[in-house]
């Protein structure tokens, strides 16, 4: 758990957010060359920004590598991949979390789903805006993420370590379809094992108002060699 901060730190923080928030505002919806997002790239990398274009809006996450090296290099690697786009908000809780990470074709989900890596230390809190991979379990992340909807402190000790924060689109975040609650068995929600089988038909047709990611690219990197 990351250390507490005063107020006057936490406003610092706050600050920092709301001025980058206004400088990634300003950069073009395009992706960086293919070639230039290598492994070594990204390893080396302070941080890099992922744009998820969603059919809400625009949500900029950014990717902390200090915080969990091995997630933000998995990270990297499945948007380079590709595989992202076209995947559904498939679990969104009001007030609690949104989840994704289950692709829209069920074939790149059977290419990535054993692709787990090892954890990485906890060093941050699971604060509001944060993102961190889901897991089943110790050295199972493989490529779901959710983005915190408040703060969820009792997460830390449980082994989410957050790789990084959304700095600009948290009211896109806010404004996703969370309609249809936890999901099956649980729920009323999507099941995950049919999703991972039947992938983008089965949502489109029985959960049609979920919303969806059109595109996810990396739009900047900073730091690095």
């Amino acid at each position: 758990m990351g250390p507490i901060r005063s107020a006057a730190g936490v406003t610092r923080a706050r600050a920092s957010r709301l001025a980058l928030a206004a400088l990634l505002a300003l950069l073009p919806c395009t992706t960086l060359p293919a070639q230039a997002l290598t492994d070594a790239t990204l390893a080396a990398a302070d941080s890099f920004v992922v744009r998820f274009e969603t059919t809400r809006g625009p949500i900029d996450l950014m990717v902390r590598r200090h915080w969990a090296p091995l997630g933000a290099l998995q990270l990297g690697r499945a948007v380079t991949d590709g595989y992202y786009d076209g995947a559904a908000f498939f679990r969104a809780l009001r007030g609690f979390v949104v989840q994704w990470g289950i692709a829209a074709d069920p074939a790149l989900t059977a290419r990535w789903r054993d692709r787990r890596i090892p954890d990485d230390p906890t060093t941050e809190s699971n604060r509001r805006g944060t993102v961190t991979f889901a897991s089943g379990g110790p050295g199972t992340r493989t490529v779901q993420l959710f983005v915190n909807l408040r703060d969820n402190g009792r997460l830390d000790a449980m082994g989410f370590p957050p790789i990084g924060e959304v700095v600009r689109g948290m009211d896109v975040v806010d404004a996703l379809h969370t309609g249809y609650g936890e999901g099956a068995p649980a729920g009323r929600g999507p099941s995950q094992d049919r999703l991972t089988a039947e992938g983008e038909p089965y949502l489109a047709r029985e959960f049609p108002q979920l919303d969806r990611i059109r595109t996810a690219r990396i739009v900047q990197v900073f730091g690095g060699r």
